[in-house]
């Protein structure tokens, strides 16, 4: 499985962001100093997860970004879903060309029915543990 650095990133970044809320906002700057990454992609990590209400974000000298509710109320499962990347998905080359053969078919549509309920019991596992969790 490769590794979905998005998902690292954003909880990362919200774990920091939770960690000095009480105090100040935190800039892309500051979070991507933290995450050895680039300002944009914090910036476009976070977008998302403000697309979905789990964060704001303040322009301005005194601005940054915030959580819109505590750590203990924003799951890992939150934060998953609000990114839209499946960590578990069946990637067939040649999507263009859907498959021919009986055989192909049959196996495809037992792993990706496997891969489903697997992504199922990952989300209700993530749903378990809470920002707050993490820091």
């Amino acid at each position: 499985m490769k590794r979905n650095s998005r998902f690292s990133l954003a909880l990362h970044a919200l774990a920091h962001i939770a960690a000095m809320a009480p105090t100040r906002p935190l800039t892309s700057g500051d979070i991507a100093s933290h995450s050895g990454t680039n300002a944009v992609v914090v910036r476009r990590t976070l977008g998302a997860l403000r697309e979905h209400g789990l964060v704001t974000s303040e322009k301005g000298h005194a601005g940054g970004w915030r959580l819109t509710r505590p750590p203990e109320e924003i799951t890992l499962a939150d934060v998953y879903q609000a990114l839209g990347e499946r960590f578990l998905r069946l990637e067939v080359e040649g999507d263009e060309n859907p498959p021919t053969c009986k055989i192909e078919i049959a196996l495809l549509g037992q792993v990706d029915s496997a891969l489903n309920d697997a992504e199922a019991l990952l989300v209700s596992r993530l749903g378990k543990t809470t920002i707050a969790k993490l820091i």
